[in-house]
């Protein structure tokens, strides 16, 4: 029998529920973002190897993954994101491991709600990968006819009004609003630019996180476009892979994992290194959320 990391077809008894969240209805340039779960999981399943390098072992032998999809291309950002909040809350209000897939950055923040109806947003500190800071309050400068608070350019904003402090890691571009927004002590907003010769260290990024919980999300544009050249809005720069892996791999090893998300894989014609990358990071960070139940 051919090996799947879906290893149950019963989400409410899995450990982890892998929620699909192809939605791109406020992309603000190149789209293909929708397709991005799909990709997502087909190399999960047929370019991954299933066996870990840190644990030695093979999670998926241990672990129970179950996927959900969700249809939401007709939806409009608010009904999208209920119908997100919704389903995820299924599986949090059980205690279940829930990693979203989208899908534009806007699909987050219906994970960020179904969360903090079980953990206090002020107890977990959202860790984002991204080249953007995602903190505008609508996305009015480049969408006038159709201005919304629930845009990929808001959805920070959002989770910061939420109650959630924010450590944002691989930033390079944003707007005067946004400089203001973060730049305001009472937000609670860290930011880490990445510019020339001024690279953080991984400690100076961990000591910033003041919480036991985390939540991590990743916009892929976050890394460099070497390593993830298949996303909407990139920018030079960026993360460097192996940095990446073991930054994001410290941080779950340090704290309370409680919900995490990739976002914003579009993916090419003639390459899989974006999707694939996504789906490697997926996957060594649901190892490393349960690696005491690996030993």
């Amino acid at each position: 029998m051919t090996k799947s990391i879906i290893n149950t077809k019963k989400p409410e008894q899995a450990d982890i529920v892998l929620v699909s969240a192809p939605y791109e209805k406020t992309a603000s340039s190149r789209k293909g973002t929708v397709n991005g779960p799909k990709a997502i999981i087909k190399c999960l399943d047929q370019k991954l190897e299933f066996f870990d390098r840190d644990f030695k072992c093979e999670p998926t032998e241990t672990l129970s993954i179950a996927h959900k999809n969700l249809t939401l291309a007709s939806l409009s950002p608010e009904k999208a994101l209920a119908k997100i909040t919704t389903e995820c809350e299924k599986y949090v209000n059980k205690n279940q491991f829930v990693f979203l897939l989208g899908g534009e950055h806007s699909v987050s923040l219906g994970l960020f709600k179904a969360l903090a109806k079980k953990h206090n947003p002020k107890d977990v500190t959202v860790i984002q990968i991204d080249a953007h800071c995602d903190l505008r309050d609508t996305d009015g400068d480049y969408n006038s006819a159709h201005p919304s608070k629930f845009a990929h350019s808001c959805v920070l904003h959002r989770g910061n009004e939420l109650g959630y402090p924010l450590v944002q890691v691989g930033i390079r571009t944003y707007d005067q609003s946004e400089y203001e927004y973060f730049s305001n002590p009472k937000n609670n907003i860290t930011v880490f630019e990445w510019k020339t010769g001024k690279t953080p260290t991984i400690d100076e990024i961990l000591k910033s996180i003041k919480t036991k919980k985390v939540y991590i999300t990743i916009d892929v544009d976050g890394f460099d476009p070497a390593h993830m050249p298949g996303t909407g809005t990139p920018v030079q720069g960026g993360l460097e892979w192996w940095y990446g892996m073991e930054l994001i791999t410290k941080i779950i090893d340090n704290h309370e994992l409680v919900g995490a998300d990739i976002v914003e894989v579009s993916p090419m014609r003639d390459s899989v290194l974006t999707e694939y990358g996504a789906a490697q990071l997926a996957y060594t960070m649901l190892a490393h959320k349960f690696k005491d139940k690996l030993k």
